[in-house]
């Protein structure tokens, strides 16, 4: 019988203040628990391995109630009753994890841990193991950089950008390097930027499309000049490292707004998945997008 599939969505985890690799690892081992309303949240069932020396943790994100409670049937008095089931478990969302490319992939399930959700309690559960004492924890969606930028093509103009990047750890990407070091060099935790276009001067002029078409046409060594500062954070934030949004109007002069998270990648697997099945998917994955956007990883100094 062919398993049921979910679909699964690629991010980066990115650890902030004093969030490190290892006590990232360990919040995943030893989870806390997190509490709204009557629902519970934590995580459950890790398992570690490694795919090609590659390691990888994998969970559950499970979403339970207190004081539960299921119908049973009676024989005796052709009734039904409630029984209290303790910890009863309403859903749960199988993530893996791969430290060498802060690379996470995490399943949507529906009407009870939506995409965005996971990724709101999945960080929530970690700082909390912490007691959110100077921790900081966010899971950022990696966009599909041939939808964005089919999406990005088909604007006449483009009015608006801006974007909400982190420092990478412990990727980087080749196109947005001399961003990368202004980060570390400034120490900055997270950088915020935002460009207005006019109308009536046509726009922002900008060489995002040029660049992301780069990318897709593995030119990106042709790209010999730095790129402007906006165009470098919004390729970024496509990378899983922040966060961007687009603003232009297309052919009829209508509005239209495009979100990096708008185009995550993502993929259909299992919904109750053979670990080391998923793993291997997840790495390939991981690694082809390293690869298409020509990251590496930062030398030790």
């Amino acid at each position: 019988m062919q398993k049921r599939k979910g679909r699964y969505y690629l991010g980066r985890v990115i650890k902030e203040l004093q969030l490190t690799q290892e006590k990232l690892l360990d919040g995943i081992r030893h989870p806390g628990v997190f509490e709204k309303g009557k629902y519970k949240w934590t995580i459950v069932g890790c398992e570690e391995g490694d795919v090609d020396g590659s390691p990888y943790i994998f969970g559950n994100v499970a979403k339970y109630e207190d004081n539960g409670a299921v119908p049973v049937v009676r024989e005796e008095s052709r009734d039904e009753m409630e029984v209290a089931v303790p910890g009863l478990l309403v859903a749960k969302s199988p993530f893996i994890y791969f430290k060498g490319f802060s690379g996470i992939a995490y399943m949507h399930v529906w009407n009870a841990i939506e995409e965005w959700t996971f990724r709101k309690i999945f960080s929530r559960i970690i700082t909390g193991k912490y007691d959110d004492f100077f921790v900081g924890c966010t899971v950022e969606p990696i966009s599909d950089l041939k939808s964005f930028t089919s999406r990005i093509m088909g604007l006449k103009t483009i009015m608006n950008m801006q974007a909400r990047v982190h420092p990478p750890n412990p990727l980087f990407g080749s196109l947005w390097e001399e961003l990368k070091d202004y980060m570390i060099e400034r120490k900055a935790s997270t950088l915020n930027i935002k460009e207005e276009g006019s109308a009536d001067k046509g726009g922002l002029l900008t060489s995002i499309q040029m660049a992301i078409q780069k990318v897709l046409s593995k030119e990106i060594a042709l790209v010999t000049q730095p790129l402007p500062l906006m165009d470098a954070a919004m390729l970024m934030a496509t990378d899983g490292y922040g966060r961007g949004q687009i603003v232009g109007e297309d052919e009829d002069n209508t509005q239209v707004i495009i979100r990096t998270a708008d185009t995550q990648k993502s993929f259909l697997f299992a919904k109750e998945p053979d670990v080391a099945a998923l793993a291997t998917k997840v790495y390939t994955q991981l690694h082809e997008i390293s690869k298409e956007r020509d990251m590496k990883h930062a030398s030790k100094k």
